[in-house]
């Protein structure tokens, strides 16, 4: 009887890992629709890089952002109708400098000439999704 009771608590305590591992926290909720979701990363961003560094929630918004990041990234980067879009690929260029920075300089601020940059790139995607490119 032992045998079968310590049997079952392995097997419920795989399950229980396995759900829990492939479950994700999709933090943005990404929908699918790049369009949209691709809206909803800039806004979330926006926040994370125009917070004072002396703030509180700047630590947190950075994880954040970071995890953001890697969900948009991984849903959107296989893509090949996506590779072409002019949006795409400045969204592309925008997370990459972003998240080098985040992952080369944790504990520094964002310089501004980098944010500067980052809020140009951001209003380019926001215009090719309205032309639809």
């Amino acid at each position: 009887m032992k045998r079968y009771l310590s049997r079952l608590l392995a097997l419920v305590l795989v399950v229980v890992v396995g759900l829990v591992g492939c479950s994700s926290s999709n933090s943005l909720g990404m929908t699918g629709d790049y369009r949209q979701d691709t809206l909803t990363l800039l806004q979330s961003l926006r926040t994370a890089v125009e917070l004072p560094d002396d703030s509180p929630e700047k630590a947190t918004a950075q994880t954040q952002a970071r995890q953001n990041i890697n969900d948009f990234a991984s849903r959107y980067r296989r893509d090949d109708s996506l590779a072409k879009l002019s949006s795409f690929t400045t969204m592309r260029t925008a997370l990459n400098s972003l998240a080098a920075h985040y992952s080369s300089y944790p504990n520094r601020p964002l310089p501004q000439k980098l944010k500067d940059r980052l809020e140009q790139e951001f209003t380019q995607v926001e215009s090719a999704l309205k032309r639809g490119a």
